[in-house]
């Protein structure tokens, strides 16, 4: 490896921002920040140009994109962004470097590909059905049952993501997401997958890897506090709460998943439900995990993205584990799902001085429009560092009890967003 090698990172919206990028990057080599045309990367430009080399992709011509990366010789190409893992593939072929490849990118891309490969495989046996058109409801429900989760083939952020338990309902849903400016190009339904009793933790984890020349390590089991309906994302703590034994058995089911998908380099993030038979498999996704980075950061270690780097470069780390002798957690404040437009917050400064709280992150300015829908989406962050989970827990509440959000929703009409300690329904 040269002695200061040129890593590429496919940019767009995704797991990482540009200065976590960059400053997990450095310390390796030179990150060169190859930036998909968007209109994100098209707001962040001028920051990444003030950050690192840049380079600008030609979304018509992977061709010409890869030869305006080849001058500077680039040693290692990676993506933090779910939707460009298979720009980068490609890019990773021209260049001669490694990376997932394409198949192995549609597979991890395409739910129920990725569903129909591990059945063939014996790895997991969960029910699936894939709809083009609402015509199709009849079948998939005869094919999968209810209750079942309606999704897109592919996507992230628990987009257009449903629990369906009535069949008429269900046609209506399938109906509504397949038309429109901005339908879904396909769905898939599945087998809902029932949780075991997991108290105040949520019922489903996820597991942190890397593969490299497909050596399969595990560096993190990441809990979860528990969804907001149908599928919102509440937060993320570690270590996870599991005895020994399910968490053995956790990560044996996602190497066998990895290798099934032929995932030979790269990092992967594998969200598993915890039901009452054992840890079944939601989805395995091809990059690094949403809030990893954080996470890493209140932990100590190396950090997340760090790894992934070491990883495109074909380092071994396989020894690297992330700390628990502490808990760490994440948690969220949700966005109304009808959207609105932010106005301003109360209880910032007290909820920051509670011990253990290490910060509270508004992602929003007044003025700012929320987005509406059933995705994840927050309208602020807790990040702590407490001794035990009991401990985060007691300052979870105190926290969110302290902290309140004034927005005007879509008709006009000023309300307060609260997320009341223990108001998120337990698994």
């Amino acid at each position: 490896m040269p002695e200061h090698p040129v890593i590429v990172v496919v940019y767009d919206t995704g797991s990482a921002s540009l200065i976590d990028i960059v400053d997990g990057l450095e310390p390796l080599g030179t990150p060169l920040l190859a930036l998909w045309p968007s209109d994100h990367t098209e707001d962040v430009g001028p920051l990444a140009e003030e950050l690192a080399p840049v380079v600008r992709l030609d979304a018509r011509d992977l061709d010409a994109s890869a030869a305006l990366l080849r001058p500077f010789s680039p040693d290692a190409v990676l993506t933090f962004s779910e939707s460009k893992q298979a720009v980068t593939a490609e890019l990773a072929e021209r260049l001669g470097l490694p990376y997932h490849t394409p198949a192995t990118v549609e597979l991890l891309r395409d739910k129920f590909a990725q569903r129909r490969r591990l059945r063939e495989r014996g790895v997991d046996s969960v029910r699936s059905y894939l709809l083009h058109r609402p015509q199709e409801w009849a079948q998939a429900v005869a094919a999968v049952g209810l209750p079942a989760v309606l999704k897109p083939s592919s996507g992230e952020g628990s987009r257009s993501t449903h629990l369906v338990e009535d069949a008429g309902e269900g046609a209506e849903l399938v109906e509504r997401l397949l038309s429109g400016e901005r339908a879904e190009t396909s769905l898939v339904l599945e087998e809902y997958l029932r949780g075991r009793d997991c108290g105040r933790f949520g019922d489903y984890i996820s597991v942190e890897s890397a593969v490299t020349d497909g050596r399969i390590s595990h560096w993190a089991v990441t809990g979860k506090f528990p969804l907001a309906p149908p599928f919102r994302e509440v937060g993320n703590l570690r270590p996870a709460p599991l005895p020994d034994s399910e968490r053995t058995e956790a990560l044996d089911l996602v190497s066998a998943a990895l290798e099934a998908l032929g995932v030979t380099t790269g990092v992967t993030h594998t969200e598993l439900k915890l039901t009452p038979d054992g840890p079944r498999i939601i989805e395995v996704n091809g990059r690094l995990g949403g809030w990893q980075t954080q996470l890493a950061r209140l932990g100590g270690g190396m950090p997340a993205v760090e790894r992934a780097g070491r990883v495109a470069l074909g380092e071994d780390v396989s020894r690297v584990r992330a700390d628990e002798d502490q808990v760490v957690f994440v948690r969220f404040v949700p966005a109304p799902p009808d959207g609105g437009t932010y106005v301003s917050m109360r209880g910032l400064r007290a909820a920051q001085a509670l011990e253990g709280v290490a910060n509270v992150v508004i992602p929003f300015s007044p003025g700012a429009l929320l987005p509406a829908g059933v995705h994840s989406s927050e309208l602020a962050w807790v990040e702590g560092v407490v001794p035990d989970h009991d401990t985060m827990f007691k300052l979870v509440d105190r926290a969110l009890a302290t902290l309140s959000f004034t927005v005007e929703g879509p008709d006009g009409e000023l309300r307060t967003v609260t997320d009341v300690p223990g108001a998120v329904p337990a698994c």
